[in-house]
């Protein structure tokens, strides 16, 4: 009974300190750092950040693709208005889709495509793209873990 108690408990702190290391996983652009959530996974991806009624002003959602291609996203069953900036495999900055809406219309919300190829794509706030300045090519720093 002992030994199960103990095993319980290497397992508890075991997926503590993994839900701590992506809590703690951050960006930064034009000097301004941000909490994020790495979406690497197909699965990830795919949720982004659905269903959420809010975030706070110094995080985002960071997703990471295989390859560096033409992406487009969406904002199906998003209920808070984002900035999506899309980053090549250099991480330089190639698209903005600054304020994009909320869409409630589920299939049949509008894409929002980047413009060049991108590896990397980063969802904030909307306004802090407008708020930082951000112009093509802006560079963003990549925390431990994130690559």
């Amino acid at each position: 009974m002992l030994k199960r108690f103990a095993l319980l408990l290497a397992c508890a702190a075991a997926l503590v300190g993994c839900a701590s290391d992506s809590a703690e996983s951050w960006v930064e652009v034009r000097g301004q750092r941000y909490r994020v959530e790495v979406a690497k996974t197909d699965e990830s991806r795919q949720r982004g950040l659905m269903f959420r009624d809010e975030m706070a002003a110094d995080h985002g959602m960071v997703f990471v693709h295989e390859a560096e291609t033409p992406q487009a996203y969406w904002m199906k069953n998003t209920h808070i208005p984002l900035d999506i900036l899309y980053f090549d495999s250099k991480r330089r900055l190639v698209t903005q889709q600054r304020d994009v809406p909320p869409c409630s219309a589920g299939d049949r919300c509008p894409p929002y495509p980047s413009d060049a190829p991108a590896k990397y794509v980063l969802e904030l706030n909307a306004g802090q793209a407008a708020k930082l300045k951000l112009e093509s090519g802006d560079e963003m720093k990549l925390g431990p873990g994130i690559d």
